[in-house]
């Protein structure tokens, strides 16, 4: 079995929650999203070490987060950069020697799967990169700027993408310097990899693995849970 590890990015702020305070770390149930999100980590053991990138004004919460919940496999708490792509470069730094795939997730996307994730992981490995996605439902229209549509793409050919995506350290690590050469951001990390010709194969997810972005999210989240849980119980 491979060696792996995570990133996981709470760098963001975010406006659209409409809250004083960044999404990651409202409650969900009782505990911030972001703990729900590191536990899912946590508890699996084809994680060797989570590395989590944060805010510079949140390290010291993130810290006691991970002491009073015990995540233990939480190896570095680190702040991001002024992008995404910046933050999952600083996070690759701080991982341990040795791995040999990292994920990369969402800190608010926390009903992400163990079985998902671990597929995700194997398809790295095997392929050198991979992410979850799922079928596009509805139609999508290309549109210019002046609101006038263009064409209309064959939605079967149609993914939308989500996190984890997970790749060979090596490989990952080369596309973000590569990138970094050129100047380039990309708006994931998949796309930094296909930059260097490299194929990156989809992982079908579930559409439950939502990103808690908007009070509507957090409204089914608090749902979804509430259907974990309920689960949980009648199997126990």
């Amino acid at each position: 079995m491979a060696r792996n590890g995570v990133v996981i990015v709470a760098a963001g702020k975010g406006t659209r929650m409409g809250t004083s305070d960044s999404k990651q770390y409202l409650p969900l149930r009782g505990k911030p999203i972001l703990v729900h999100t590191l536990e899912r980590f946590q508890r699996m053991p084809q994680i060797e070490a989570i590395v989590l990138v944060t805010g510079s004004g949140d390290i010291e919460r993130c810290t006691a987060y991970v002491e009073q919940y015990s995540l233990a496999k939480v190896v570095a708490v680190t702040a991001g950069g002024d992008e995404r792509q910046h933050s999952v470069r600083i996070g690759l730094e701080r991982l341990p020697v040795g791995l040999e795939v990292v994920a990369v997730h969402d800190a608010v996307r926390p009903f992400v799967t163990e079985a998902r994730i671990a597929e995700c992981l194997h398809k790295a490995y095997e392929a050198g990169g991979a992410v979850l996605a799922v079928p596009v439902k509805d139609t999508i229209k290309v549109v210019d700027s002046s609101g006038r549509i263009e064409s209309t793409p064959e939605r079967k050919s149609l993914w939308a993408v989500q996190t984890p995506q997970a790749f060979r350290l090596d490989l990952l690590e080369q596309a973000h310097r590569q990138a970094e050469r050129d100047g380039f951001v990309g708006t994931d990390d998949a796309m930094l990899v296909e930059r260097l010709g490299h194929s990156v194969h989809v992982v079908e997810g579930d559409y439950t693995n939502i990103k808690i972005t908007t009070p509507d999210d957090l409204l089914l989240a608090e749902r979804l849970l509430q259907e974990q849980q309920g689960e949980r119980d009648e199997q126990a």
